[in-house]
């Protein structure tokens, strides 16, 4: 569960998206029917950004953490308690009592689960085919192609009741087009979960 996966390649694109807004959208979801309405109102939830890249880790863990902590929990980035490179070959259960130690009542579970590009061509004049007329408006007006990087994460929402014990409450993933970088890319997702959670009734508004 806690097993890092790298995601340099897919930084490296972010950084070089600088034309197109992003945008997020939920492609699945899943609750669990026997799960409550729950309030986030003083709870205390950790984060977990699942990369072997430590800088990228703080930055989507505490992107989340000040999302949670705006909506009235206490959220918290685990890259100190549980470093990436420990937790790799961290057994789970270790790891679910280092969290409830550390007053854990909830963990926030993100990664990265895949990075593609779509080309859109958007043609050009398309009027006389004489040599002449095509020439003349073909360089005046050549078409276009548009590259779109598509970002899918998923996202994962466990209860902790006690150190032994965990319950999956929520599960979703998103697909987040031309993200900027890695904070918006994990808050936008974020939002969207969130936004979904009370749609459903899950989260209290």
């Amino acid at each position: 569960m806690f097993r890092a996966r790298p995601v340099t390649a897919l930084v490296v694109g972010l950084t070089l998206l600088v034309a197109c807004a992003a945008n997020t959208t939920l492609t699945s979801t899943w609750r669990s029917p026997d799960a409550q309405a729950i309030s986030l109102a003083g709870r205390s939830i950790a984060v977990v950004f699942v990369t072997s890249e430590e800088s990228l880790r703080r930055t989507g863990e505490n992107a989340v953490a000040l999302n949670l902590s705006a909506r009235g929990a206490r959220g918290w980035g685990t890259y100190r308690l549980l470093p990436a490179a420990q937790s790799a070959s961290l057994a789970p259960e270790a790891a679910q009592a280092l969290l409830r130690s550390a007053g854990a009542e909830a963990v926030v579970m993100m990664r990265v689960v895949g990075s593609n590009q779509r080309i859109t061509y958007t043609p050009g004049w398309t009027g006389n085919p004489g040599f002449g007329p095509y020439w003349r408006q073909g360089w005046a007006q050549p078409g276009n192609l548009r590259t779109d990087t598509l970002v899918s994460v998923e996202t994962l929402v466990y209860s902790l009741p006690d150190a032994q014990n965990s319950q999956l409450l929520w599960a979703s993933t998103s697909r987040t087009t031309n993200p900027r970088d890695i904070n918006a890319l994990v808050t936008q997702v974020a939002d969207a979960n969130a936004r979904e959670m009370v749609r459903q009734g899950f989260l209290a508004r």
